[in-house]
């Protein structure tokens, strides 16, 4: 029964991450649904400044919080291991969801495209923006990011493996893909209103604090290996010639090491 339960938790956390996660792609892009970014209930702007960062802070906290691995030790004692993941999963869509469903607008248009090449080119880019944050949940395994794979192991029977330091495809040019397709998603809007982009601004700064936070814990967990792969690839925009200066570098102490033999 525990096995069955911790499956069909998982499988409910993950469509109702699905659910959130497409409903936010429309909220973001102003698209076909019920309530965006730009619209809804009206309120005025210091009402709306207050509950916007308040909610936007709350996303953040619990994205940071439960994150650290401080915390989940202290989690494991009260939630299985097991479900630790999809339970992460299923709070972060809820406070999504709470955020899409009470976020007030700020209509006030602070900038606009008025060129048809200029607003099909952002366009372009948010579409961009999100396959980007797709295709690099599948390359460190989507599965697993999302708290499914973990309940599939635990109903097989299965021990959890260790984390296993890699760096598939986009994960060789940039360390972040999937926080660079969000920040380009976010930001390439051909109508930012005010409401808009006091979100991208938010966003943005929690990314870069969660780059540092997730940054700090992968050097605990993987030390010099990861100090390495930070001092040859860039965080969000792509570095090659950081790569090639290690590899001259480490071809040029070669060098001297025969040398000096």
């Amino acid at each position: 029964m525990n096995r069955l339960f911790a499956i069909a938790y998982g499988v409910i956390a993950y469509c109702f991450f699905l659910v959130t996660f497409t409903y936010a792609i429309a909220f973001v892009g102003d698209l076909l649904v019920p309530k965006t970014i730009d619209s809804g209930a009206a309120a005025s702007l210091p009402e709306a400044l207050l509950i916007n960062t308040a909610l936007l802070g709350l996303f953040a906290a619990q994205h940071s919080i439960m994150a650290r691995p401080a915390f989940k030790r202290w989690w494991t004692r009260l939630v299985p291991q097991s479900v630790e993941r999809a339970t992460y999963v299923l709070f972060a869509s809820a406070l999504l969801a709470l955020l899409l469903w009470q976020w007030r607008p700020i209509p006030a248009t602070v900038w606009a495209a008025n060129d048809p090449i200029a607003v099909t080119a952002l366009e372009i880019v948010f579409w961009l923006g999100w396959a980007l944050v797709l295709v690099s949940t599948f390359l460190i395994n989507h599965f697993e990011l999302f708290g499914l794979a973990q309940v599939v192991a635990f109903f097989r029977g299965r021990k959890p493996t260790r984390p296993v330091f890699r760096t598939p495809s986009l994960y060789r040019w940039v360390r972040h893909p999937l926080y660079l397709g969000f920040l380009l998603a976010f930001w390439a809007a051909p109508v930012m209103s005010a409401g808009h982009l006091l979100f991208a601004i938010a966003t943005t700064g929690y990314i870069l604090l969660g780059i540092f936070l997730e940054e700090r814990d992968l050097i605990a967990e993987f030390g010099d290996q990861y100090r390495r792969y930070r001092a040859t690839v860039g965080m969000l925009v792509p570095t090659p010639w950081r790569r090639a200066s290690t590899r001259t570098s480490s071809t040029s102490a070669s060098a001297m090491r025969d040398r000096s033999a």
